[in-house]
Formats: C-alpha cells, structure tokens, sequence
C-alpha cells in the first residue's frame, strides 16, 4: 500500500511517504499503551484542554489545513476550510460536554437491601481507527475527539492518498500539549492493520469505509472478541412529494447530490420524485447540473473539483457505462470536463430498474439517479428498496407528514427539508450494510467505554 500525495487536479504525484515497520508499529502501540495508563488518570478538564487547544489552532491556521485537504484529496478549497471548522467544532463539543455524558448514573433498586447502585464509564484502552479520504479531518475529529475525552488513546490508519492530511492531525495533537502515544498516526498496509486489531493491547476497532473493507475489519474483531463500529457506504434517497417547494427541493437536492463532489456516503444518491411533479424538477435539477463549472479546486469560481484520484473517477465511469448497458438511460446536462485531472462528467441516469447489475451500487460522484414514483407509498418503497441504511430525506410543505414518512424509512438518520448532513451533536449512525455503531452526539461518546456497575451493599 503505497502511501503518497497525488495531486488529483493534474495527476502529479508530489510526495511518497514510507510505510511503518513492524517492530515500530509493536513500539508505537506499546507507547499508546503506556501513554493510556496515565492519560485515563486526568480530569476531564486536564483532558479538555488540550482538544479545545486543538480546536483552537485549527481556527486559528484554517488556510494551513485546508489547502492540504484540496492538494490530496481535491476537495473545493471553500469546503475543505469548511471542514476545517467542523472538525474543530467536534473537538469543543466533546471537551465542553465529555463529563456530563459520561457522569455517572444512579440505579432505582427495588431493595433497600441491594444497597447503592452505580453505573461509571470507564475508558477500555488503546483504539485502532481505520479512516477514509473523503473527509480527511472530519473523520479523524469525530473519531478522536470523544474518545480522548473519555480517557481512551487512539492509532489511527488513515487513507493512503492522504498522508500529508493524516500526519498534520497527528501533529495537531501534538502541538496542543498531548503526550506521546495519546494520538498516533501510522502508514500501516493491510497485514499490519490485521496486526494491530490482533494484538491484546488494542481494545477496540473503528472504521468507516467500504463494505469490503467493514467486513474484513469486524470479522477480525470479532474472532478477538473485540468491540467494532462501522460506517460503511450509503445510497441515501431524498424523497421528493407532490406539495415540496420545488425551488427549495431542487436547490437542496442539488448541494445534497454535488456537496463534496458528491463524494459522501451521505450524498443524497437516489432522487425520488413523485409522478406530479417529476418533470419539472428534473428539468431545473438538470439545469443546476448544467451550470457546474470544472476547474481548479484552489479557484473560487470552480464548481465541480476532481475527485480524489484517477482511479475514483474511472470506477465511477465503470458504474455509469455499466448502467447504461443494461438500459438506462444516461444523460450529461453540461460541458466535458477537462481530459486532464481525475474529473469525472457529471451525469444523471434514469430508467434504472431493478434488474440492472448496478442498481443497488453505491456511485461515489457527481451522478445522480432518479426515480419516478407513482405516489406517497411508491416512494417510500423505493426508499426502502436497497441494502444501504444510512441517511435519507423528504420534502415536503407538511411538516407533520414528513416526520411520519421519515419514521418509515429503514435507515439511521433522515431529514425533513434538508439532505442528510451532519453537526456535532446529532448522532450518526446507519443500518443495514451501512453498519453499525453511533458517531457524534452524546451516543457517540459511549461507544467505546466500559459501562461498570458499582453496587455497594449494606453491612448490616
């Protein structure tokens, strides 16, 4: 696995970067563990100082930061400062809300004899997080932030193609006053990642990825009967309906499908409209893709970056002919992109049926899928009808009505009005092959702890 700087705008590889040895990464999960048998030991407020320290140097250097994140991964400079600052909004949060989440909870006995009962959350030790380059520090935040706070370390193998972005959050980390081992950045290849979840000091596992990769990861974590979280890939439908404010639902739908460009596991993928009103908003949903302008990430006039590589952009060409093949129909609202870079046409494809070998594939890019629905209840089933649970959303004028169709949708989160996205204190967390565990808000914090029952009998 080699770990190397790519520039996806031209394709110039910058920068290559050495994987970790074996015998060091056995040295740096040994410092992790060192490193946990004090860190456990500080106050929350000890604790918080140093994430709200780190928080405060991404504010403080957002240009820094954020250009690393458009040189590897592509992202639209605008956005990766944007992420900068979400990144270290879960930081506070989790410094500013770490003890009253885990404070511990007095147990009603029924007894008098059973005596005082209390449920403490102790942190459980070293956690190994394998993360994605889709968000490059949001990921690492959301992981890092509530369980440093918890008294937890953590190692985290972060994506190959973004080296630069994984280190400098090592060093964030650093520079905020953490010890060494309380976060460690390694450049681990597959065998070695098998290596650390296998090894009795790593007491959890954390990834967010592919399905492929989520099953390997909590196979091995089960045979060592190890607590795992997954967040996996997502197919997430938004749910037009006949009485939604078109330009608001187009304007959403639009930013919901192309935020990223369009490369989030919550991308609202799947656009499903009902039958009333399908024509017109696929004729102004076509129009807003019409209008993407491909350029230069660091360009404030550029609308649609690369994606993060070359090889992102060709699988996502593969999915599209593939579609096309077995008959539905493609359309390509907008210029051709440039030939250089890893840019990928964005595209709009309808017509898919169930029997097309890629209906239930997840497109990572700028191409949308739409749905025609018959009504209400048709949309609700096409909703329904993928292996993917993570988000979804409804538009509509009755607030009430959509509130009772997201209580329908099989995923993890919905929103009424608004694609799926995410802030800091709401819980983030699919079903289905989307996973398992809860990231974010108060849940988030409570994944990896010990919930330890102290029961205190009476002597007499």
């Amino acid at each position: 696995m080699a770990y190397a700087t790519t520039n996806p705008y031209t394709n110039e590889t910058l920068a290559t970067f050495a994987e970790i040895g074996d015998e060091e990464l056995d040295r740096a999960i040994g410092t992790a563990q060192a490193t946990f048998e004090s860190w456990r030991t500080r106050s929350f407020d000890e604790r918080a100082q140093v994430v709200k320290r780190a928080a405060q140097i991404l504010r403080d250097r957002p240009d820094d930061f954020a250009r690393l994140l458009t040189l590897e991964m592509g992202k639209l400079f605008g956005e990766s400062r944007g992420e900068v600052d979400l990144a270290a909004s879960i930081l506070d949060y989790y410094a500013d809300n770490a003890e009253e989440f885990l404070a511990p909870e007095r147990v009603a006995t029924e007894d008098p004899q059973a005596g005082e009962a209390v449920v403490v959350s102790d942190p459980i030790g070293v956690l190994f997080g394998v993360q994605p380059w889709n968000f490059p520090y949001y990921q690492l935040a959301r992981f890092a932030a509530p369980n440093l706070m918890a008294g937890n370390v953590v190692m985290v193998k972060h994506a190959s193609i973004v080296p630069q972005s994984a280190a400098a959050f090592e060093s964030l980390f650093r520079e905020a006053g953490a010890p060494e081992g309380a976060y460690t950045n390694v450049y681990a290849n597959k065998d070695q990642v098998t290596r650390a979840i296998r090894d009795p000091r790593v007491r959890g596992v954390a990834l967010t990825g592919s399905e492929g990769a989520g099953a390997s990861v909590a196979a091995q974590a089960g045979e060592e009967l190890k607590k795992s979280t997954l967040e996996l890939g997502g197919s997430d439908a938004l749910i037009v309906l006949g009485d939604a404010d078109l330009d608001v639902s187009v304007e959403r739908a639009l930013w919901g499908r192309l935020n990223n460009a369009g490369q989030s596991c919550v991308a609202a993928k799947r656009i499903i409209v009902v039958e009333e009103v399908a024509d017109e908003f696929l004729r102004r949903f076509s129009e807003g893709f019409a209008r993407l302008r491909a350029g230069d990430p660091f360009d404030s006039a550029t609308t649609l970056p690369p994606l993060s590589s070359q090889s992102a952009a060709d699988d996502l060409q593969e999915l599209v002919d593939e579609a096309e093949e077995h008959g539905a129909t493609v359309v390509t609202p907008g210029d051709p992109v440039p030939e250089e870079g890893a840019f990928a046409q964005p595209r709009i494809i309808t017509g898919l049926t169930r029997d097309n070998p890629v209906y239930d594939k997840e497109f990572f890019g700028p191409v949308a899928l739409f749905f025609r629905a018959e009504d209400e209840e048709d949309a609700v089933r096409i909703a329904n009808d993928s292996t993917f649970g993570l988000g979804g959303s409804v538009f509509t004028e009755d607030i009430a009505r959509g509130a009772e169709i997201a209580r329908r949708i099989d995923t993890g989160m919905v929103f009424v009005n608004h694609p799926t996205w995410t802030r800091p204190s709401l819980p983030f967390g699919g079903t289905k092959r989307s996973g398992y565990g809860e990231e974010l808000s108060a849940a988030g914090i409570q994944e990896f702890v010990n919930k330890k029952l102290i029961n205190v009998m009476p002597t007499g």
